[in-house]
């Protein structure tokens, strides 16, 4: 292989996961467990630090640009424990003058009326799980709030001063019909959310979907509902820039466009996972221990395994990302983020621009229309 190319240390951020839910929807197969009727809150908040602690070492002076609260539903934990989070964090790291931070939050009324103390911490941004607004759809999806509930956890986000909130929606759902799916998305806009994630519905391994699934849309119908979404999506002002990722100008998601942009990002909690650079151009991954009961015990490691990524499996890791941004990335930040020459992706690019899959751009990495369509055969062309 050619000489490797100069590497920068990417921007570094933090995803902070809070693996306990009212109830596992059906659908869900992130690392969520039912929660009991009291959360240990100051225990896991002490774990979360402890586990910083150790992970400190891969922060190389970097500030933290950004901090996602996932999920589960970290809106259940109270104002005072992230507060206290956020403190124990920044003494640890520095964060960036201009740091975003995002809490995922469900609709619930009881989430509702901490919204005001998280914008007193300092959280400036929300997600919002509605998934839908109609009735019918929410109940086949498990969900546990209604419609009007997640129109006013909408109105209370901004009353609390949120003015960069997101809304979660799905299509493809059981007997949804186009109207259904754009009936959806039209109450989503009247809520003036500055970013949209709109997913189709799929059926995950480890779910209750999986093992019984419910009758979905045809695909001829999934393609219909597709094309007439994103065209409302354009015409009320939020463009595409990732696959299921709408925003009004200069509202995407940076937390999410640094792990699209093969940035770093520190994992803590159960079963976060990390992708950490050295100065040196070493990548690893990183995952910690799933079950919250032995996350919380102080006997067991909270990290459950690393992985050394290859050099040559770095152009498939660093394009798996990339290719999902609609107008993709400078070819520069290849060279950037993995310390391989360009050059070494040249076969690759030449065979997926002939197939029409990858745009001839020689200073970007960037799918065709039909490249995100088939970004799974697309990204065949990288595979080491």
């Amino acid at each position: 292989m050619p000489d490797a190319s100069p590497f920068l240390l990417p921007p570094l951020a933090l995803y902070i996961h809070i693996p306990w839910c009212v109830r596992k929807c059906p659908y869900c197969d992130f690392n969520s467990h039912a929660a009991g009727p009291t959360l240990p809150e100051e225990e896991y908040v002490d774990a979360l630090l402890a586990d910083l602690d150790i992970d400190v070492q891969h922060v190389h002076g970097r500030p933290l640009s950004s901090i996602f609260f996932g999920g589960g539903t970290p809106s259940l934990f109270s104002d005072r424990a992230l507060g206290r989070l956020l403190e124990g964090v920044e003494r640890r790291i520095a964060f960036a003058p201009d740091i975003e931070i995002t809490l995922e939050a469900n609709p619930g009324t009881f989430e509702q009326a901490k919204f005001k103390g998280y914008r007193a911490l300092g959280i400036n941004r929300l997600s919002i799980g509605v998934q839908s607004f109609q009735e019918a759809k929410l109940k086949a999806l498990g969900r546990i709030h209604n419609g009007d509930e997640a129109i006013r956890a909408a109105d209370m986000a901004r009353a609390a001063g949120f003015d960069n909130f997101n809304l979660d929606l799905m299509h493809g759902l059981p007997e949804q019909s186009i109207e259904d799916a754009l009936f959806d998305l039209r109450t989503a806009i009247a809520q003036a959310p500055t970013h949209l994630s709109w997913y189709q519905l799929t059926m995950e391994p480890n779910t209750v979907f999986w093992s019984k699934p419910p009758t979905l849309p045809e695909d001829d119908l999934l393609w219909d509902i597709q094309e007439a979404g994103q065209a409302l999506l354009a015409d009320e002002g939020y463009a595409q820039y990732e696959v299921s990722a709408y925003a009004q100008p200069g509202k995407q998601a940076r937390h999410n466009l640094n792990y699209w942009t093969f940035g770093d990002f520190l994992g803590i909690g159960a079963g976060a996972h990390a992708k950490l650079s050295t100065p040196e151009g070493r990548i690893q991954r990183t995952w910690k221990t799933r079950l919250p009961k032995d996350y919380l015990d102080p006997a067991k490691a909270f990290q459950a395994g690393e992985r050394l990524l290859a050099a040559e499996e770095l152009p498939f890791e660093f394009l798996m990302n990339v290719l999902r941004l609609t107008e993709g990335a400078p070819a520069e930040l290849f060279s950037q983020r993995t310390g391989l020459p360009l050059a070494s992706l040249d076969a690759a690019r030449a065979e997926a621009q002939a197939r029409k899959l990858l745009r001839a751009e020689p200073e970007r990495l960037c799918a065709t229309a039909e490249g995100q369509l088939f970004l799974n055969d697309l990204l065949q062309q990288f595979l080491p």
